[in-house]
């Protein structure tokens, strides 16, 4: 059994993806306390359901991507079943994880958009930098971003692992509300960083404080 915080229909709000009609299967939990998180419900609320349950949840939107979220979804076990079998029922499968779990286990096909957590989240101590060599070439690397220090650890990581070589995108999210996003594009133009500025289209959408979008 999973605990699912919650599912629904959406337009994705990050990513590459950003801007498509998505379903979001949010899972319950998460063993990390970042600063900026927006997501704090998700620790604790959810419910009981089978991976059969959710499957016809996701299958009631008629929607054909979808994006396994939290919380932290990696610290379910029933999660790797639930991504092989919304692959084998022909989805495209986006899992958006921490980045302090290994990615070992997550199957093939699944597109990984894995955070690496910067100083200013108050958890990067507890970044598994192992999983770097475990990122495949569809996959997405992620940092949000609420400062100045945040952006050079950000910028040093990515040059010194060829993370935008090696990926199919680099993200720099600006913390929403703390960081103003034409100054994260400014120091990175002035870097020449082939990276993505990221917003959070959802937040412009629908407010920053709004569940379920």
């Amino acid at each position: 059994m999973l605990t699912v915080n919650e599912i629904f229909h959406s337009i994705q709000g990050e990513s590459t993806e950003a801007g498509r009609p998505c379903v979001f299967v949010r899972l319950t939990a998460c063993d990390l306390r970042c600063t900026w998180c927006d997501t704090p419900y998700s620790f604790h609320e959810g419910r009981k359901m089978s991976v059969d349950e959710v499957i016809a949840a996701v299958d009631a939107f008629g929607c054909d991507t979808v994006e396994v979220t939290g919380g932290e979804p990696l610290l379910q076990k029933e999660v790797y079943p639930l991504m092989d079998r919304l692959l084998a029922t022909g989805h495209r499968v986006l899992l958006e994880t921490g980045g302090h779990r290994s990615l070992e286990g997550v199957p093939e096909g699944v597109v990984t958009i894995m955070d690496v957590k910067c100083p200013g989240s108050g958890e990067s101590a507890q970044n598994d930098w192992s999983n770097l060599a475990r990122l495949r070439p569809a996959d997405q690397v992620k940092f949000v971003i609420k400062d100045r220090t945040d952006y050079e650890f950000a910028r040093d990581i990515v040059l010194r692992e060829a993370l935008h070589r090696r990926t199919a995108a680099v993200l720099f999210s600006p913390v929403h509300g703390v960081l103003e996003p034409k100054t994260l594009a400014e120091w990175m133009l002035a870097d020449r960083l082939s990276v993505r500025l990221q917003l959070q289209a959802h937040k412009y959408i629908w407010g920053a404080d709004v569940r379920g979008v």
